[in-house]
């Protein structure tokens, strides 16, 4: 099963991808991680994104999606998450090509929910162990010991530079301008589910569940 993951930044993509790999042998496809691993992959492909990342230019469509691609060509155990691609209505075009051309299929397109206000106060509260990426709040998702990460136990916590409310702002405008008309590209061909983003985390976790099953 394949399927993309859409919602604002903060809206709890991420938790929910990794619980999606751990529990249904996903692979996530999260577009700044694979942009990371071919620049030091040695590819030809990897050589591209490294050239185009020294020079500080954006890497362009066509890269995205040949990185794409050779996933797609590869193992999909249980198939594939979308995570942060496609992000404008040309990259879901795209998208569209390259799945039929690999004999894929798109099975869902997930949003997440959020309310703007609920969702600033969720993310300027946001931390992460910088050992396992394990998120917390400092008001909804304490770990057991302060300090101390509950899944791996490392005490190396961190809170991202961009997490604060103007940054946040700022974030969201470009996701409306951009991202949010692929609602309405995916609802148009009825592959829109979606999901209440701010709910608890299990309750997420069901609710997408209730959309794969």
């Amino acid at each position: 099963m394949n399927i993309i993951l859409l919602g604002p930044p903060g809206a709890g993509k991420g938790t929910q991808a990794r619980h999606l790999v751990d529990t249904r042998d996903m692979i996530q496809l999260s577009t700044g991680d694979m942009l990371r691993e071919a620049k030091d992959s040695g590819t030809e492909m990897g050589n591209k994104v490294a050239e185009v990342m020294a020079r500080g230019d954006l890497v362009t469509d066509d890269i995205v999606i040949g990185l794409i691609r050779e996933k797609l060509e590869g193992d999909s155990k249980g198939g594939f998450i979308f995570d942060g691609f496609p992000r404008t209505l040309a990259q879901a075009d795209a998208l569209a090509d390259l799945m039929e051309s690999t004999g894929q299929t798109l099975d869902a397109v997930i949003e997440m929910q959020v309310d703007d206000a609920a969702l600033v106060e969720r993310i300027t509260g946001r931390y992460t162990c910088g050992e396992c990426g394990e998120v917390y709040h400092n008001v909804t998702k304490r770990p057991k010991v302060e300090g101390v990460c509950d899944n791996c136990g490392a005490s190396n916590m961190k809170q991202r530079a961009d997490d604060n409310e103007e940054s946040l702002r700022q974030r969201l405008m470009e996701y409306y301008k951009k991202t949010s008309p692929l609602i309405g590209y995916y609802y148009a061909k009825g592959q829109l589910h979606t999901v209440d983003g701010l709910a608890d985390i299990d309750d997420v976790r069901a609710s997408i569940a209730s959309v794969l099953d």
